[in-house]
């Protein structure tokens, strides 16, 4: 087939494409609305977790899964964006990595709100100026996020998804590898590439700011005085800064859980994670026996951290992940048994346990 009759063809079914979208558009539209009467979530995750592996499962051409799944994923962006401009807050400002695991779930199409700390993220939904919120939970090299963790204990919210973001961390300068003195970056970032710059840039001076984007200006601004940066490539991009070296941090397999937050929690889809947080007394045993409600049902425990209460001195409240849906017999049943021990107990959210 000549070069022309091909490119004929594709414009065909581009036009084909258009068409059905915006049928796909209207038809969402409907559901919307729908949703609305009745007083439910637009954003439904377990749908959306469903609907992408059944379309992995369809497909039988040439796309591999990493494409269908971002393809789709705009598609649902841009249905989205039809409801009243869904705004999704996040930790900004544009460019972090917490702007880049929102857009993973939400796609580029919605409204996105940058905000400059964890508690106005909380407080931006929670006074619905906001439909849901993005924040970080957990590093795979770092450990648990503290801050997301000590709001949870007075907010109303409830998680609704969660996000798995491969954090891949770059060198960024406007100057040579040489010229380099000082590097700007988030403290969590400087614990990824700890041995990275050990070895490589062991007298450096490391000064930690409250992102990898404002970082990587500071880098810009400083940068006759030797100054770099350490984050993405989207920071880089921002800031007009040069990639001198790719993924520098410690652990190939690098990864940060982020968190979806909003109203209310997600219905069952037989792959599912609770979080939920307790708090024990202070007395012999009380612990042991809280966590022995999970073991009673066979339940397994995937995370546990504790944190300082904040109300009495050697108080502490301990988050726990579980597998399982709240409303699953079991975790219902080992979070009844769990009341009887704790002074308090919280259910945090349930939601789909996906890893993409």
């Amino acid at each position: 087939m000549a070069l022309n009759d091909i490119r004929t063809r594709i414009d065909a079914i581009d036009e084909q494409l258009l068409d059905l979208l915006n049928q796909r558009a209207d038809l969402v539209h409907k559901v919307g609305e729908i949703k609305k009467a009745e007083g439910l979530q637009i954003y439904a995750p377990e749908r959306e977790h469903a609907l992408l592996a059944k379309l992995v499962g369809m497909s039988k051409g040439r796309l591999p899964e990493k494409s269908i799944r971002a393809i789709y994923r705009e598609i649902m962006s841009a249905a989205l964006s039809l409801e009243d401009d869904l705004k999704i807050a996040y930790l900004g400002p544009e460019g972090t990595w917490t702007h880049q695991a929102a857009i993973k779930k939400f796609g580029h199409s919605v409204d996105y709100t940058p905000l400059p700390n964890f508690a106005e993220v909380f407080d931006e939904v929670a006074r619905r100026r906001a439909d849901y919120g993005v924040v970080p939970i957990e590093n795979s090299t770092e450990g648990a996020v503290s801050h997301t963790l000590d709001l949870f204990v007075d907010s109303p919210l409830r998680i609704c998804a969660q996000i798995l973001l491969r954090i891949d961390n770059s060198l960024l300068s406007a100057i040579p590898r040489e010229d380099i003195k000082t590097f700007y970056s988030h403290p969590q970032v400087f614990g990824q590439c700890k041995n990275w710059i050990l070895r490589n840039f062991p007298k450096a001076d490391l000064v930690e700011v409250s992102s990898t984007t404002k970082a990587a200006h500071l880098a810009k601004e400083n940068a006759a005085q030797g100054a770099a940066a350490l984050g993405g490539k989207l920071a880089a991009e921002l800031a007009g800064l040069e990639i001198l070296e790719e993924s520098i941090q410690d652990r190939a397999t690098n990864t940060t859980r982020f968190l979806v937050i909003g109203e209310k929690t997600c219905p069952p889809t037989g792959n599912d994670r609770t979080s939920l947080l307790f708090s024990v007394g202070d007395r012999p045993g009380t612990l042991v026996k809280a966590l022995q409600s999970f073991d009673a049902c066979q339940i397994n425990m995937s995370k546990i951290e504790s944190r300082p209460s904040k109300q009495r001195d050697w108080e502490y409240i301990f988050y726990v992940d579980v597998a399982g849906h709240c409303e699953d017999t079991q975790v219902s049943s080992a979070i009844g048994t769990l009341e009887t021990h704790c002074s308090l107990v919280k259910l945090l959210g349930s939601y789909p346990d996906q890893s993409e």
